[in-house]
């Protein structure tokens, strides 16, 4: 009895000594030490999960299309947020083709929001990222839901928007990120600069430095190419790249027949006396230059024909435009309102060619059958390049037509890419 009371005592004896060592314990640590202990757990959860952030979810349909009302204030081309792309976006080539909201300079030096696609290829990227090819796209007219990057199958602009991706998944393919911008003002809040080259230009080399932001493995080493009005906006993107985008590493240039010679053109309207589709692009290049320029007044520029059809070049796609109960029923020789003073509207035109300087080499890819834009158009715009100290490579395609130039020049398109900046594959 005695032995186990003594047991008892030495337990109790132990558990008092343990106890009040833990109340030493406590009492010694300093003040708050619990809650430094907390707010370090806190933090370094914070940190794990702001590493894990990747860039922002922009919401869906048309609300991505509409900037947050801060939006990055210095430099451009900042991802502003993206999203997987849908409709007829994705290239079938793609691992991945996302959406993207970034911003840019519009030519009096607003920071603008555009949007674009992104596209990267299936595999492992190579060292230093998916080399890329900026593409920027012709004609489909000024109103938002002509964006490429709104396109749908079978949609009011899937005809002038899908028939290049044939060629953009040959790029992927061979290892090229594709990245597509939509234009300052198309799809986005504001009008389109239609044809106007700064901002056209900018966008094209924005959406490069934007796609870098996605954490996709894409390189600052870059191909630009466009057709048409997206010829006109490559060179301009070319010329301007040395001093606007100097993070990242022009390699070459491929203009499939660029819009050219704005003001030989108007000066030659006379010309063009019977209806047709070329109305809807005059009137298109009107609306572009009265964005740019608001000196230009469209209400003494245009003639009573063309004055009640304008509002709609904000409203219709090119396809919808060049019909003959719309701006293509009537003759592009009476667009201009008798007795204008075409002076300044001409000074503006002559400034929109793209005869750019530009130290990486050029390709020109010209169809001989194009009745859109005239292989007469880029014979007088070539030499105006080498003159600037370009080194220009003419390719003419017997018997292709404007649509068809970008298929038939594929396989010298691909050999330039090649020998300039390898594709990732």
């Amino acid at each position: 009895m005695t032995f186990e009371l003594n047991r008892l005592r030495v337990i109790v004896l132990a558990l008092a000594m343990l106890l009040t060592a833990a109340l030493v314990v406590e009492v010694a640590q300093p003040a708050g030490a619990g809650a430094s202990t907390k707010k370090t757990k806190q933090q370094k959860k914070k940190k794990k999960k702001k590493a894990k952030k990747g860039p922002k979810l922009g919401p869906a349909g048309l609300k991505f299309y509409k900037p947050p009302k801060t939006m990055p204030k210095s430099g451009h081309g900042k991802l502003i947020w993206q999203r997987k792309a849908g409709g007829a976006v994705p290239l079938k080539s793609a691992a991945s083709t996302k959406l993207v909201l970034y911003t840019s300079k519009s030519i009096s030096g607003k920071t603008v929001a555009v949007s674009g696609s992104v596209s990267i290829p299936k595999g492992k990227a190579p060292k230093g990222g998916w080399p890329v090819v900026t593409y920027g796209h012709g004609t489909t007219g000024i109103a938002d839901k002509c964006a490429p990057s709104r396109n749908t199958k079978g949609g009011i602009a899937d005809a002038y928007i899908s028939y290049t991706d044939p060629q953009m998944n040959q790029w992927l393919r061979a290892g090229y990120a594709v990245v597509r911008s939509d234009y300052q003002g198309l799809g986005t809040p504001g009008d389109h600069p239609f044809l106007v080259g700064i901002p056209e230009g900018r966008s094209v080399l924005d959406i490069v430095t934007a796609s870098r932001q996605l954490g996709m493995h894409i390189s600052n080493k870059y191909l630009i190419a466009g057709h048409s009005q997206g010829g006109h906006a490559a060179l301009w993107a070319a010329g301007l790249a040395s001093t606007y985008s100097k993070g990242n590493k022009l390699k070459g240039t491929v203009a499939y027949a660029p819009a050219s010679n704005f003001k030989f053109m108007a000066q030659a309207l006379g010309a063009y006396t019977s209806p047709n589709s070329f109305s809807a692009l005059a009137t298109l290049l009107v609306r572009g230059m009265s964005v740019a320029y608001p000196d230009i007044d469209t209400s003494q520029l245009l003639s009573d024909e063309f004055l009640p059809l304008y509002p709609k070049t904000r409203t219709d796609c090119l396809s919808q435009l060049a019909q003959p109960d719309s701006l293509g029923g009537l003759a592009p020789a009476d667009l201009i309102r008798v007795g204008y003073d075409r002076t300044r509207m001409y000074e503006i035109l002559d400034a929109q060619n793209p005869a750019v300087k530009t130290a990486a080499p050029i390709l020109l890819a010209q169809g001989t059958a194009d009745a859109t834009v005239p292989k007469l158009l880029t014979d007088m715009l070539e030499p105006k390049l080498v003159e600037q100290g370009d080194k220009v490579d003419y390719k003419l395609y017997e018997g292709v037509d404007h649509g068809s130039v970008v298929a038939a020049a594929q396989s010298d398109v691909m050999s330039f890419f090649e020998k300039r900046l390898p594709g990732g594959k």
